[in-house]
């Protein structure tokens, strides 16, 4: 028997046979048929008999440890006092209760109602403020990007939030984690961007015919787009306060086709065209969090994606090359943000106008899939150099998540009963503290814009 390594020896005339025939342009269709095929199938395990997604339901014990902040036996007797409250069902005579999120929800406004006043039933956010947008954003793949801002929807969900989540990535990824469909580009953000152009298009023209000039038509896809609304776009998901604006891979045409529109128009600030079509529609009103799953690129859907956050969260490894892959992704948002804000400012200062800064209330990195035994020592070393922005806490790796994501769910979406209720316990752990470092982060910036409108007001 050899001791050589698998690479020697290798005879040409076997390893000729061993190949098929040259591939076609038409095999990429063949070989994008059975993926799809594979996504339906593996898709299909987190879903219902007709097609649709349900989300499990909740036990006493995971209500009153984790979602309504009460012992179990003051549970019971306020179930008992009020029968027209949900009272939930059991699978066995005599065994625990079990509630839809739904009644969970009923729930908790009960307590925030009738129960303890030094106890905070329900999250806070304060009135007359405009939802907190949360981007996820590196352009390296597979540093658990997606994960994270699905995760933290959840979490905020089951908090109390009512939520939107954004899908700015044309691999539809956090599309197909919430169960929704899209058919086209026509139900994802693109028809928004396309109306923000539209609309600046027909102030330019109001100014041209000002001056005698001849107005510039607008195509048939910038007139349809005049028509639409965000509310059209967002589908209700089986979490019953997380909706969704959907991704599919028409969404990619927008990278090709928002540079011929600036091109066409200079003055067209494209980086607002998300926020302000959310902030006209009422979005940011309708809801408390959203949070925009970004592209693995610095595109123009990124751009929208992070200039509309107030939060900036950028997932990476404990590894050398995701530090080094993310160090290069901070100096191109360095590099791209400059150059918008340096060459809107000479106009500005031109016109006596006041300049472009863009402002984020907190960007911090945070390590996902983390493995203490391993990349502890890496880690310390990027946390010395980072700092405050390098987030403390790590999000580590436990069976629970690998279990989860082979069901095409989120940990949240696991039935504990599944595993062992240890190691869901440890499992949900990981992302009970990505939440509350998080929520933090909202709950400062909320706080520091309510001081400010004050201190405005005096």
């Amino acid at each position: 028997m050899s001791d050589l390594p698998p690479y020697f020896g290798i005879d040409p005339d076997i390893a000729a046979t061993q190949l098929e025939a040259p591939a076609r342009t038409q095999d990429f269709a063949r070989i994008a048929k059975a993926c799809a095929a594979g996504r339906g199938d593996l898709c299909s395990r987190g879903l219902e008999e007709g097609g649709g997604r349900t989300l499990r339901l909740f036990s006493t014990w995971e209500i009153t440890r984790y979602l309504i902040p009460v012992a179990v036996g003051h549970f019971r007797r306020v179930l008992k006092q009020n029968p027209d409250l949900p009272q939930g069902r059991s699978e066995t005579t005599g065994g625990a209760k079990w509630f839809s999120f739904d009644e969970v929800l009923r729930l908790r406004a009960h307590f925030a109602a009738e129960g303890s006043k030094s106890k905070n039933y329900l999250p806070y956010r304060p009135k007359d403020h405009p939802a907190k947008m949360i981007a996820v954003a590196n352009f390296k793949g597979g540093v658990g990007k997606t994960s994270t801002a699905a995760h933290l929807a959840m979490s905020a969900a089951l908090d109390g939030y009512k939520v939107l989540v954004i899908d700015l990535d044309s691999q539809g990824s956090m599309t197909s984690i919430f169960g929704g469909k899209v058919e086209d580009e026509w139900q994802t953000v693109f028809p928004l961007l396309a109306r923000h152009y539209a609309r600046h298009m027909q102030a330019d023209n109001q100014a041209r015919a000002a001056r005698g000039e001849a107005p510039q038509p607008l195509d048939d896809t910038l007139s349809e787009a005049l028509d639409a609304t965000a509310q059209e776009l967002i589908q209700k998901t089986h979490w019953p306060n997380i909706d969704l604006i959907g991704a599919q891979l028409n969404l990619y045409w927008a990278e090709f086709q928002i540079p011929v529109w600036r091109m066409a128009a200079r003055g067209w600030r494209l980086w607002d065209a998300l926020t302000d079509s959310l902030e006209a529609d009422g979005v940011l009103d309708d809801y408390d969090l959203i949070f925009l799953d970004t592209p693995p690129a610095l595109g123009y859907l990124t751009i929208n994606g992070l200039a509309a956050a107030d939060i900036l969260l950028v997932p990476l490894g404990a590894s050398f090359l995701e530090f080094d892959s993310t160090g290069r992704f901070f100096d191109m948002l360095h590099s791209t943000f400059g150059s918008i804000e340096e060459a809107e400012n000479i106009a500005a200062r031109a016109l006596g106008r006041e300049g472009l800064a863009f402002e984020w209330d907190a960007v911090r990195a945070i390590v996902t899939r983390y493995d203490g035994a391993q990349q502890g020592e890496l880690a310390a070393l990027m946390q010395s150099y980072l700092g405050p922005t390098l987030s403390p806490h790590r999000q580590g790796f436990t069976a629970l998540i690998g279990q989860a994501g082979e069901q095409v769910q989120g940990i949240y979406e696991a039935d504990y009963r599944d595993f062992n209720r240890e190691t869901y316990v440890r499992g949900r752990e990981t992302f009970d503290a990505t939440w509350a470092a998080v929520k933090s982060l909202v709950i400062g910036a909320w706080r520091r814009d309510e001081r400010a409108a004050l201190q405005a007001a005096e």
